[in-house]
């Protein structure tokens, strides 16, 4: 998957008030466009995983972020679009280099608002098609929560990410959906591997390209035990949990939407 980045370019202003109008009007343009992806990703992946669109409105209004690119547009006098491009460069700068796991992966999150913004800024589209025109392993840099929610998600069979962690949006949507995942893989992803065959291992976090066929064979038995192990935990279904010395244990199921039940109770 690749999107197409803008590429941004500083140029002088003569009136820096209206520049800082431009972006404010983007900015609320932004949001907008956020509030229709969260009711969006509200009826198709749930309310904890649209959650991210709410964060990101909340992002936007941030007033350190928003007063970083006004700073920049009025003292350095340069376009809004070069001003949301060194702020966002800043301030996922300041988030990569925390010790915190959740933290440093919002520096994602910066990047995508900022984006949006540029894009709106531009006048280009703001929203990158994710279409898939048949089943297929995405593999990409890393995904946005913006890209993910537009994805037709029976026809991903995995993901494999070039960067990000297990707090990325990419890795919690994976989990919630059930695909297999291998995340943050590192420059072992090339364009050469694009349209081959591959095996996406979710268990052991590897991924096979042009597999030999007694790699494809040791991986479909895997998955065969996988599937076999969920049909003997479907024979559990509806008995009572007690541990050997009589404590009893209720098992509930934590569901972000009401179609999300249908998948509580089949587990």
């Amino acid at each position: 998957y690749r999107r197409g980045e803008s590429v941004i370019k500083r140029h002088k202003i003569d009136d820096a008030d209206m520049e800082a109008a431009r972006f404010r009007k983007a900015k609320e343009k932004a949001k907008e466009q956020l509030l229709e992806l969260y009711e969006k990703a509200l009826h198709e992946v749930g309310e904890d995983n649209a959650a991210i669109f709410e964060i990101h409105r909340m992002m936007l209004d941030d007033e350190d972020y928003c007063e970083s690119v006004e700073n920049i547009i009025r003292s350095q006098l340069v376009n809004a679009e070069y001003a949301v491009g060194v702020t966002a460069d800043n301030f996922a700068e300041m988030f990569s280099s925390m010790d915190d796991a959740y933290m440093q992966a919002r520096a994602a999150d910066v990047r995508d608002i900022s984006e949006r913004i540029v894009k709106i800024l531009s006048g280009a589209d703001a929203l990158g098609s994710g279409g898939l025109s048949s089943p297929a392993i995405i593999a990409a840099d890393d995904l946005a929560p913006s890209e993910t929610v537009q994805l037709d998600r029976s026809k991903v069979l995995g993901f494999v990410m070039q960067n990000g962690s297990a707090n990325s949006h990419t890795a919690i949507l994976g989990r919630s959906m059930g695909i297999p995942s291998v995340i943050g893989v590192g420059e072992g992803l090339s364009a050469e591997h694009d349209g081959k065959f591959a095996i996406v291992d979710g268990f052991d976090g590897v991924v096979y390209i042009d597999p030999d066929a007694e790699t494809v064979s040791k991986l479909e038995q895997k998955r065969r035990n996988a599937s076999r192990r969920k049909e003997l935990l479907q024979e559990l279904k509806g008995k009572e949990s007690v541990t050997l010395d009589g404590r009893k244990i209720k098992i509930y199921a934590n569901i972000g939407n009401v179609s999300d039940t249908v998948f509580a109770l089949q587990n």
